[in-house]
């Protein structure tokens, strides 16, 4: 890829590539404007290459009655004082009501409802940035909220979908971002069905924030906290952490980070990429000459936009004071704004005087229609990595949408969701070369066939049964495998599924040459297999396949399935494919789905006790990597198959089959015999926090091995399949049959720097269903060996969901 610091967006070479990439939509905002952009200056944009520009919903004049109307407060007040032979110093009757800000009149705005005008595509509206919602000064928060609803309100009315609102200026003031939180809250219910979004700079870099002066700043000593010394990283998202928890994670609020020029550490940008970005704005001081003279990014600024455009819903960008300028009361200094406090009649007329020098910027857009700044940024867009194989349409689809675990036992899946695990090649390729491996190990080491037989022992032929057939793709791996390692064998497909049992006999007949015999029955009920010739001896299966696994390993129900069906294993030397499979956690930050389970939850009271299936993308990992014994993904619990157990069938020739339904012993499940106990697992695990954060939930995956080899002291690498993110790339690359597990967190759970968190975890059973518990703890590192609890989570139970044996 070439530097961006190199490239002439003139030059031949500026052309896009073939294969799909993200679309950059651009837009244009100018600090200092306060008048909405004609139609023809929004047509001076457009041509200028970018898709949408930023309006104020009010102007100058409103901003001025403001003033005045503070002004004529603080005159009242101070006659009130003196008229009662107060002091200054004294405070006045705090009971004395307060400005009320008065409605809009059509000369305080000129941002209206006129679609028709901007072809369509309306500017974005922005919200005043002299007001101060966080002030520490009681009036004018209160004349900045009145101000913030006048405005959010008429922008509602003007069929605006969102508003932009600069957010607080310091991160210090914890009453102010509180009031400021509260302010937004407030909103919400002023415009039902607008969106607010929050332009917040990534961290408080210098001169990151609003250049325009507050009416704090103005009349009142600045509630903004000088930078000096070294600054905190992640005080400003802090302060968006307090909004968003006050507006109770809401859908409808987002945020619009402000890119710094110096990039920061990866941990901030993990933290920012977990949250609900709209909008990305990258001022012109972040942008640096080439030897060009052209404009460009830095190599780490494009590596950080790049991978937040992997999004599915891709943030929309847009470049502040970058031009084209128009001559409006906007571009004055705003030092000078400050000063002379224009009248009504003076802001007309440098209306008036705007639309005479709009005509010279046209001019000089159309010799060059492409501005640099977009040209650069559509060589950015141009430049970003192709989709891979796991961002198509359909998986980009997919990102953080919350799915109910399947329960395979108790339903019967359809067709449409067997085609779509069977699309994935590369679990198909990792099974048939674990089948295969077995195949040619069993006659490396001259292991019996179960096909053997009084009347035939030296029958070499295999019996492979699929358990859980499906539409029959593991059959025909298994077929495969047979014929490259030239191995006989009899193969089984069992399906409970009627459904797919008709599939089944179709493909035996057209696909298989009728090599397999197909069985409609539940594997737990399975009498076994029977010898080819000699169908009334029934025999063992040498190796078992099965693909019962679910994002956590065990949540489908695989151990209990394989319980069922693992008897029919010839003793000592049969296999099953897969050998073992272990669960995995991480706790992870995940406001989106955070705020998903939450919108959910108003209709399903399980929703926070729902293990959902998700394709986990838009979060943050917050355990720090590489802690000795404490690693960011950490083993829950393993099983391995097959296992020596009290079987059903066992306990039932001890107890009787109805022994089953009643309680055996004390110390099982109240109401169970206990058979299914040994499939219980729990665990207790401790991550470490480095940086401060918040928790909204567990990051369930899962690790299999297919196939180890059995032969003494070989060097072979095990056949594997795995989920976990620092380990699919290695093992089976763009596999996606599987997407991680989501255990929520009813209450996030908030944790200071340097923190430990504990999960405990449970997997338990009642021999008819299988659900799953789980509790977090937090603590505080106070002292080189002492620590402290601060905080803890529910106890949650997905049992009123259970997964049904």
């Amino acid at each position: 890829m070439a530097s961006g610091g190199d490239l002439n967006p003139e030059s031949p070479d500026y052309e896009s590539g073939e294969r799909r990439r993200p679309r950059l939509v651009l837009g244009q905002h100018d600090s200092g404007r306060t008048e909405t952009l004609t139609a023809v200056q929004y047509k001076i944009i457009k041509d200028a290459g970018f898709d949408f520009a930023t309006a104020p919903i009010t102007n100058l004049q409103f901003y001025q009655r403001v003033l005045e109307l503070y002004q004529s407060h603080l005159q009242e007040r101070e006659d009130w004082v003196q008229k009662r032979g107060l002091k200054p110093s004294q405070i006045a009757n705090p009971s004395l009501p307060g400005p009320v800000v008065p409605t809009l009149t059509n000369k305080d705005t000129s941002y209206h409802p006129n679609s028709s005008s901007y072809g369509g595509n309306d500017p974005v509206a922005y919200s005043s940035p002299w007001i101060d919602l966080a002030s520490t000064d009681p009036v004018i928060s209160n004349i900045s909220r009145q101000v913030f609803n006048i405005e959010v309100a008429y922008a509602a009315f003007c069929g605006a979908t969102s508003i932009i609102v600069p957010g607080p200026r310091s991160d210090e003031n914890a009453k102010g971002v509180l009031q400021y939180a509260r302010a937004i809250q407030e909103a919400f219910k002023v415009a039902p069905k607008l969106n607010l979004v929050i332009h917040m700079p990534m961290y408080r870099e210098p001169g990151l924030d609003e250049t325009a002066k507050t009416l704090s700043s103005i009349f009142a000593k600045s509630d903004v906290a000088s930078n000096s010394g070294d600054i905190d990283l992640f005080t400003a998202w802090d302060s968006w952490n307090t909004i968003r928890t006050v507006c109770r994670y809401t859908n409808r609020l987002f945020v619009s980070l402000r890119i710094p020029r110096r990039v920061p550490e990866v941990d901030l940008q993990d933290r920012w990429f977990a949250e609900p970005l709209h909008y990305l704005t990258i001022a012109k001081s972040v942008f640096q000459t080439n030897k060009a003279g052209h404009p460009s990014l830095s190599r780490h600024h494009q590596d950080m936009i790049n991978r937040y455009m992997r999004h599915k819903h891709t943030p929309w960008m847009f470049l502040t004071d970058v031009g084209p300028w128009f001559e409006t009361p906007s571009r004055r200094s705003s030092d000078a704004t400050v000063v002379e406090f224009p009248t009504i009649a003076q802001a007309e007329d440098k209306v008036k005087a705007m639309h005479k020098k709009n005509k010279a910027n046209e001019a000089i857009l159309k010799r060059n229609n492409m501005y640099p700044y977009v040209a650069y940024m559509r060589y950015l867009e141009r430049q970003q990595p192709p989709y891979s194989a796991m961002e198509t349409e359909q998986l980009l689809w997919f990102q953080d949408l919350l799915q109910s675990p399947l329960q395979p036992l108790s339903d019967n899946l359809e067709s449409a969701t067997y085609e779509t695990f069977e699309q994935d090649p590369v679990k198909y390729e990792r099974y048939e070369t674990a089948i295969a491996e077995a195949m040619t190990e069993w006659r490396e080491l001259n292991k019996p066939t179960s096909s053997a037989t009084a009347k035939n022992p030296s029958s070499r032929e295999l019996i492979v049964a699929v358990a859980g057939a499906g539409r029959g793709p593991l059959v025909t791996r298994a077929l495969r495998a047979a014929e490259r390692t030239g191995t006989a064998i009899q193969l089984w497909a069992l399906e409970k599924n009627q459904n797919a049992y008709v599939y089944l006999l179709r493909q035996n007949e057209s696909e298989w040459n009728n090599q397999v015999t197909v069985v409609k029955t539940d594997m737990r009920a399975w009498e076994g297999p029977r010898v080819k010739g000699e169908e009334e001896v029934i025999t063992k299966v040498d190796i078992l396949v099965s693909e019962l696994l679910g994002s956590f390993g065990d949540n489908e129900l695989s151990p209990e399935c394989l319980d069922g069906i693992q008897n029919h294993i010839a003793r000592p030397h049969g296999i099953s494919v897969p050998s073992s499979y272990t669960a995995h956690l991480s706790p992870i930050c995940a406001p989106r789905l955070y705020s998903d389970v939450g919108h959910k939850s108003l209709s399903d009271p399980n929703a926070f006790v729902t293990p959902w299936v998700s394709r986990l993308f838009a979060i943050d990992f917050v355990a720090a990597q590489k802690v000795p014994g404490h690693p960011r993904f950490q083993q829950a619990w393993e099983f391995v198959h097959p296992v020596e157990v009290s079987r059903e069938d066992d306990f039932a020739a001890k107890h009787g089959r109805a022994a089953k339904f009643t309680t055996i012993g004390g110390g099982s499940m109240a109401g169970s015999s206990g058979i299914n106990d040994h499939n219980s697992r729990q665990c207790h695990l401790k991550f470490v926090c480095r940086t401060r954060g918040v928790m909204h939930g567990l990051a369930g995956y899962f690790e299999s091995v297919l196939y180890a080899s059995q032969i003494p002291d070989s060097k072979k690498e095990p056949v594997e399949i795995s989920i976990l993110p620092d380990q699919i790339d290695r093992k089976c690359k763009d596999m996606t049959s599987w997407f991680p597990i989501f255990f929520p967190l009813r209450k996030p759970l908030y944790f200071p720097q340097d923190s430990e968190l504990e999960v405990s975890m449970w997997r338990q059973t009642d021999d008819t269903r299988v659900w799953y518990e789980w509790i977090v703890e937090a603590y505080a590192c106070v002292g080189e060996n002492k620590r402290i609890k601060f905080g803890s989570s529910d106890m949650h139970s997905s049992r009123n969901i259970a997964c049904l044996m």
